[in-house]
């Protein structure tokens, strides 16, 4: 039983993909489910895989439905009953794979590796390699997510902190080189 692994980059960034290793019998829909798992997106939307070319030029169209609202030059075919070993037509096998027709998620997928034997107790499709941090599926969280929100509104940190203005508590100006009373703050310290 033949194993593909597959590179799927993150289309904007090539920094961020995921190595996913597939049995050649199984399907399209399989790896449309383990490229969500794997880019932590759920799975509500409309999604279609391309055959394609070396210059990532879009061929034969396999989708999850046949969608009405789109136009077919020819019938696509359904990622439920097309085998991804079906549509393997050299070793450097490329996909396009579009998740989100409103959002636009887009996806490069490349043959990297064929090998005739597996390892039996292992399941597929999974993940063998995860590289760069999974971009949000809606909209962007910082990197310190959720905790930082509640450190600044705990401590509004967008206005200015008690203290530090320009004018003292009587309205003077507060220098740093003068002590109390005017006096130069070195006055008083032997040489």
């Amino acid at each position: 039983m033949a194993i593909l692994k597959f590179r799927v980059y993150f289309e904007e960034d090539d920094s961020i993909y995921r190595d996913i290793a597939v049995l050649h019998t199984q399907t399209f829909f399989d790896l449309h489910g383990t490229i969500l798992k794997a880019f932590d997106f759920d799975n509500k939307h409309q999604a279609t895989f391309f055959r394609s070319n070396d210059q990532w030029q879009r061929g034969r169209e396999i989708t999850l439905d046949q969608y009405p609202d789109r136009s077919y030059k020819v019938a696509p075919l359904l990622m439920r009953t097309t085998t991804i070993g079906s549509e393997i037509k050299n070793t450097n096998q490329r996909f396009t794979y579009s998740y989100d027709f409103q959002k636009h998620w887009d996806f490069l997928i490349e043959l990297i590796n064929v090998s005739k034997e597996g390892n039996a107790l292992t399941e597929y499709p999974r993940v063998t390699r995860t590289e760069g941090i999974s971009p949000k599926q809606y909209g962007t969280k910082g990197l310190l997510g959720e905790k930082f929100a509640d450190i600044e509104e705990k401590y509004d940190l967008t206005r200015s902190a008690e203290g530090f203005g320009e004018k003292g508590a009587d309205g003077e100006d507060v220098g740093i080189d003068e002590g109390e009373g005017g006096e130069d703050y070195n006055d008083g310290l032997e040489d």
